[in-house]
């Protein structure tokens, strides 16, 4: 089944109302570029897709393997730089931490599984974003 994603952006800043027709949140832009601040910027919420993806992952591996883990934090960075064609090359850093009395092997292992998350293989993979048409 197709993920969709409806959103509602009002006239006040670039606030947007995000919805997936259950669960909604704000996303926004700063201050200094005319927003209001009052959410996170579209690269916030792509670098949160990804590392909540990676956490998931970890705490989902560590049940199935009866492996007892703790808190699982995780930051994500991101650099993206414009080339000549103007598309972008973007890098993001990711540092994990994982709580429990695991062995180094498990640890190691736990991050692996994380580096290959569902929504990192989907970033990593061939997209295809269509022109938009006119919403009804």
């Amino acid at each position: 089944m197709a993920t969709e994603i409806k959103i509602k952006n009002i006239p006040t800043g670039y606030q947007s109302i995000i919805s997936n027709g259950k669960h909604t949140i704000i996303g926004d832009e700063p201050v200094n570029v005319k927003g209001t601040d009052l959410g996170m910027t579209p690269t916030q919420l792509v670098l949160a897709g990804i590392s909540m993806c990676k956490v998931a992952t970890i705490r989902n591996v560590a049940r199935r393997n009866n492996i007892e883990i703790g808190e699982v934090d995780a930051e994500l960075s991101q650099v993206a730089k414009r080339k000549a064609d103007g598309t972008f090359t973007t890098e993001v850093n990711s540092a994990i931490k994982i709580e429990g009395e695991i062995t180094e092997e498990q640890k190691a292992m736990l991050i692996k599984e994380a580096d290959n998350c569902y929504v990192t293989r989907l970033v990593k993979g061939d997209w295809v974003i269509n022109d938009s048409s006119e919403l009804n």
